[in-house]
């Protein structure tokens, strides 16, 4: 699909138009016709379908609710034109021209908003999904616009490769897709390499799958940084539960347990386009937790790139087996913050559903900035407790923790595990995304399956 921006109404197809509740719209035929005889009120997400029969130049119009004026922000902009291009796909419309009455900032979010409602993974389908050809906004800055379009593309990479099948997304597919991306230097450690690096931890997750693992660091520079941050993705290619394996249901959706490496990938790609005065390192840690008799078994003890010593109580817990020494690296690295996006627990699923992230850390400061860019970005975050009593549950008596432990408090302690692999002197947030990297059913502008969660805030965070 083309977004363009336009200075004037042309012939269309659909003309896209909106209705603030208690407001009269900018055409009187849908004044006549839809608000007063059939009393469309404009409730925010409510839409309206109109034939013009050569009235206007357009051979429909499309009416959108806005709600309450005072009520509307970016993130129901964005939701607004997301409503409105499934509309538009639904009645298998080609092109569109969007005429909102809004002040012209608006041009960022409802480009995303489009961007993201077109999306489908239809790449292994004999029956394509209807996609719109072009559409075009009105009073929106073709700066906004194209904007809109870097976080878009950055959003459906992310999907796409969050949707792949684990067969073709492999640890060497990620490193193959990390080193394509211009503008950003790529290096990748092969096996002999991390296990001279000490990570114990990481290399034990991988050694029970025939595809060897692959230490990704990219490096973004921008300009005079003024900043050296380093994300981190979880990429758990595809988890079986190892030799805790689990039931085959749980395991369908398991090529998604890289949803954070996938993140990383995707918001790289888009620093190089948006070009912040930033240093920023993506580092993956990509292998598969698969059962073998090469398999890491319960009651091993495995020794992270610190130093310190792990029980491995459940070889599921793989997680945060691969990003403890992530964090090590990352930490060495002499960054300002590291920032961790993970589909880590399910515990956290359980707590905050589909509808929330979990996030928690070491710095009050960078935990209110993500949670308050999240907001903004349409996500929300919210800040799970990190009492040092959770911890209680992963002491072992023949090491200095084990990798899981009580089944209460699982996301909490999973931070808390996290945290001894973070030095003091960095600022570290992580961010768990087990319920919000995925979808089983539609949600808001989101179809099921990958919605690329967290790349509107990290990119809105380091963009700033």
């Amino acid at each position: 699909m083309e977004i363009k921006t336009v200075q004037n109404i042309d012939s269309t197809e659909v003309l896209v138009i909106n209705k603030f509740e208690g407001e009269k719209t900018s055409q009187e035929l849908v004044n006549t016709f839809v608000v007063e005889k059939d009393n469309f009120e404009g409730k925010f997400g409510q839409t309206y379908l109109i034939h013009t029969l050569g009235k206007i130049s357009a051979d429909k119009i499309l009416v959108v609710g806005f709600g309450k004026r005072e009520e509307f922000d970016h993130n129901k902009m964005r939701e607004a034109v997301a409503k409105a291009i499934k509309k538009l796909n639904q009645i298998k419309a080609k092109k569109a021209i969007f005429d909102f009455d809004v002040n012209c900032d608006y041009g960022k979010s409802a480009t995303l908003g489009a961007m993201i409602a077109d999306y489908a993974y239809d790449k292994y389908k004999s029956e394509k999904v209807h996609h719109l050809d072009e559409i075009s906004f009105t009073k929106f800055s073709e700066e906004d616009v194209e904007e809109g379009k870097i976080f878009g593309e950055a959003m459906k990479f992310t999907r796409d490769l969050a949707n792949t099948p684990a067969q073709i997304a492999t640890p060497a597919k990620l490193a193959e897709i990390a080193q394509n991306i211009e503008g950003v230097e790529t290096r990748i450690f092969e096996k002999p390499e991390i296990e001279r690096m000490g990570m114990g931890a990481y290399l034990a997750v991988g050694q029970g799958s025939v595809n060897p693992p692959k230490f990704i660091h990219m490096k973004y520079t921008g300009l005079n940084p003024k900043k050296r941050i380093a994300i981190i993705g979880k990429g758990i290619c595809f988890d079986s539960g190892g030799l805790d394996l689990k039931p085959a249901a749980s395991m369908l959706t398991m090529k998604d347990d890289m949803s954070g490496a996938s993140c990383v990938l995707g918001v790289m790609q888009a620093l190089t386009k948006l070009k912040p005065e930033l240093e920023v390192h993506g580092i993956i840690a990509a292998c598969e937790n698969m059962p073998s008799g090469a398999s890491y078994k319960p009651g091993d003890i495995l020794t992270a790139k610190n130093g310190k010593t792990i029980e491995v109580d459940n070889t599921d817990a793989e997680g945060r087996l691969t990003l403890a020494d992530a964090l090590c690296y990352a930490c060495e690295l002499g960054v300002d913050e590291v920032i961790d996006i993970a589909t880590l627990t399910g515990a956290c699923m359980v707590a905050l559903g589909t509808v929330a992230s979990g996030i928690m850390g070491n710095s009050e400061e960078l935990i209110s900035k993500l949670i308050s860019t999240a907001k903004d970005s349409g996500e929300i975050y919210w800040q799970m407790p990190m009492f040092k009593e959770y911890f209680d549950s992963l002491k072992s008596d023949i090491a200095d923790m084990k990798n899981t432990g009580s089944r209460y408090g699982g996301a909490s302690a999973a931070g808390l595990f996290l945290k001894e692999f973070v030095t003091d002197n960095v600022k570290w947030a992580h961010i768990d995304i087990a319920g919000t990297a995925y979808l089983e059913k539609p949600q808001k502008e989101f179809i099921a399956g990958a919605t690329g969660a967290g790349v509107r805030t990290l990119l809105n965070y380091l963009s700033k």
